[in-house]
Order: C-alpha cells, then sequence, then structure tokens
C-alpha cells in the first residue's frame, strides 16, 4: 500500500524536494485527519508542525483534484512517505468538493489511472487561514493609501434632491473619472495618518471605509451612484474608489517573512492600549519589504528602562517574546497583522521579528 501511495504522490507531483530537516512535526500526530467545519488552516498548521509557520515546506499539492491550494471541510489529509520524507496532502475530498481516491486496482505498471469525480464548490467553502469573522472588516473594508490615491479618486457633490447627508438606498452624484467597467466603487474618508516611529517617513494614512455605491450612469464627469450600503453616514467631498473585493483571496499559507525584516507595531484597531489574541495591528513594513499575507512574525515586548538600586545606572531590559502575529494584507508601506497567539499582553512600539529569531 505504501508503494500505491507512493506512486500516486509522484504522478501527481513529480519528483518532491527534499523536506528541510529543520521542520518538526509535533509529538502523536495522526496519520489521517478528517477537516471539520470551522478549522482553520493556522489550526491544523499548529496540530502537525512544531514550527507551523513553515507549513510551505511540508505541504504538497495534488493537482488531480479541483483547487488543489485549498482544503475543504470533510477532506481527509494526512501524512504520506516518498523516498523516506514526510509530506501532507490531501488524500481524499469531502463530499463538497472534487474527490481523489486511489485502490490497488487503480495502479497498473507503476502508474496510477486516477478516477476524479468533481462538482462546484465556492472559494469561500474552503477553510480560512485565520479565524475570518476578525479580519473580515479589513479585507473589503479600511486601506492604507498614499495621499495621491485618494486626493485623486471621484467624490460625492451632492446627494438626491440637494441631500447634504445620504445613506444606503440614497442616490448620490461624485465627480471625477470613473471606469465604466468597473460598476462597484466603495466610499472613503481620510483617517489618521500612519509615520515611521524610526525614520520619521510618511507611510500614508488608513482610509476609513463607510459602504458601498453603484454606477449607474455617467456623463460630463458627473457619476450617478446608488448607496448598496453604509456604515457610517455620507456627505459631500467622500471619496471613490473601485470596489477591493480582496475576501475572496483570504486563504493564504502561513509562511516566514523575508530574512532580515523587522518592524514595530503602529497601531491596534480597537484603539486601546493593550492588544491581545485576534486582535488586528498595522505595522510599519509592507510590499517593498517583500511582505505577503501569511507571513509570519513573532511579537516581542520591550524591555522596560529601570535604575540600577545599587549604582544608580539607567538600564535596558531585554526584550520579551510576547505571541505571533500573521500578516493578512499587505499594502506599499504598511501592512495589516492578525495576533494569532498571546502569550503576554502587547501593545503599540512592540517589535515585529521572524519567528526563528
Amino acid at each position: 500500500m505504501r508503494n500505491t501511495i507512493a506512486a500516486f504522490v509522484i504522478l501527481c507531483f513529480g519528483a518532491l524536494p527534499a523536506w528541510s530537516e529543520n521542520v518538526a512535526l509535533n509529538a502523536d500526530v495522526p496519520e489521517r485527519y478528517t477537516v471539520q467545519k470551522g478549522d482553520t488552516l493556522w489550526d491544523i498548521a499548529e496540530m502537525y508542525l512544531a514550527d507551523p509557520w513553515k507549513w510551505q515546506d511540508i505541504w504538497q499539492l495534488n493537482t488531480q483534484i479541483e483547487n488543489p491550494h485549498l482544503i475543504y471541510p470533510g477532506d481527509v489529509i494526512g501524512l504520506i512517505l516518498v523516498d523516506g520524507e514526510q509530506r501532507l496532502t490531501t488524500l481524499t475530498r469531502g463530499e463538497d468538493a472534487s474527490t481523489v481516491r486511489v485502490s490497488p486496482e487503480d495502479v497498473e505498471g507503476g502508474l496510477v489511472k486516477l478516477r476524479p469525480t468533481a462538482r462546484v464548490t465556492p472559494i469561500l467553502g474552503a477553510i480560512p487561514s485565520i479565524p475570518r469573522e476578525y479580519v473580515a472588516g479589513f479585507l473589503t473594508g479600511n486601506r492604507i493609501l498614499s495621499e495621491n490615491q485618494l486626493t485623486e479618486a471621484p467624490y460625492i457633490v451632492s446627494g438626491q434632491e440637494g441631500r447634504l447627508i445620504v445613506g444606503a438606498g440614497d442616490t448620490v452624484y461624485a465627480r471625477g473619472d470613473f471606469d465604466e467597467s468597473l460598476r462597484t466603487y466603495q466610499i472613503y474618508r481620510e483617517g489618521e495618518p500612519l509615520t515611521d516611529p524610526g525614520t520619521g517617513e510618511d507611510l500614508g494614512f488608513e482610509a476609513i471605509e463607510l459602504g458601498q455605491a453603484r454606477l449607474s450612469d455617467y456623463s460630463r464627469d458627473i457619476g450617478t451612484l446608488g448607496l448598496q450600503r453604509t456604515n457610517q453616514q455620507i456627505g459631500l467631498r467622500d471619496r471613490l474608489l473601485p470596489s477591493d473585493e480582496t475576501l475572496l483571496n483570504s486563504v493564504f499559507y502561513p509562511s516566514e517573512p523575508p530574512d532580515g525584516v523587522e518592524g514595530e507595531i503602529l497601531r491596534v484597531a480597537r484603539g486601546v492600549r493593550s492588544i491581545g489574541q485576534f486582535d488586528v495591528v498595522t505595522i510599519n513594513k509592507g510590499a517593498r519589504e517583500g511582505l505577503e499575507a501569511g507571513n509570519i512574525f513573532r511579537v516581542h515586548l520591550r524591555g522596560d528602562r529601570v535604575r540600577d538600586p545599587i549604582t544608580n545606572d539607567r538600564l535596558q531590559l531585554p526584550e520579551t517574546d510576547a505571541g505571533l502575529m500573521m500578516v493578512f494584507r499587505v499594502f506599499e508601506k504598511a501592512s495589516y497583522g492578525l495576533i494569532l497567539e498571546a502569550d503576554l499582553p502587547m501593545s503599540v512600539g512592540d517589535q515585529v521579528r521572524s519567528p526563528g529569531f
């Protein structure tokens, strides 16, 4: 049976790279696990790996099944042995996705005759990388923009019948350059600026999402839009940008950030001093440093400044490891991250570094 599985894996994946000896399995992990509704990719990575951010070093895509990047409730994932190396892969797809099964009669002359069956499954049926409820508003809502990105965007000049304040169901008129091939727009208002605490560099500002509108007409640089939903009251001068529906791309694999990238927590979404598990934070590193959604950082508390009671010297105490953060949305100079683990309360100004350090 082991040879059968090996033949199946080699056919599906081709030659496999050596599994890094730095990837360690947890003790007593199951050889097979059926994915449950409510699981996240991070949950499964933590179950199998001592260092869950090394998930990509052990996960192999099964290209013989539909959407091999995604894992669905009901899927059976498990460990396989190929040339002495252990790998994790999807062995069987659940009823809500495509199915691939391997039996001895499917092997002929060392080759596997695959008999896949499939049905279309929405991408949102896949398990997310992290709990979606904590980040949904930041996947389709707030953005970190440069000043030019917002000041050059179309802006509201009037509500229907001259109204100054409008809400869901109302019609608004906006002036600017609209792409008529794009019909859905999000409405934004400029938020607080972001500044790098170390260099003083302007990192942009957080654009606060107010709602969503649909373009129905565009004539002589005036667009007519219907407000489909609103989170706050919308008024004159609020800006419109094409809808940024990144929720469909919210499945990403835990991974290590680029070597040498260190950052700092700039802000916490709730506006409180103490940061805990599942809080959304903003850090001062982004795409220009090579960050990608899924990068894991370890959070380090700043050491206190104290006075030596004997010599009266001023001392800087060492940093303390406080938990883990996953980047889930990346902009040019800054990113949003979710605190996955919080062993100690964190705060704005704490450092983030590669989990390997």
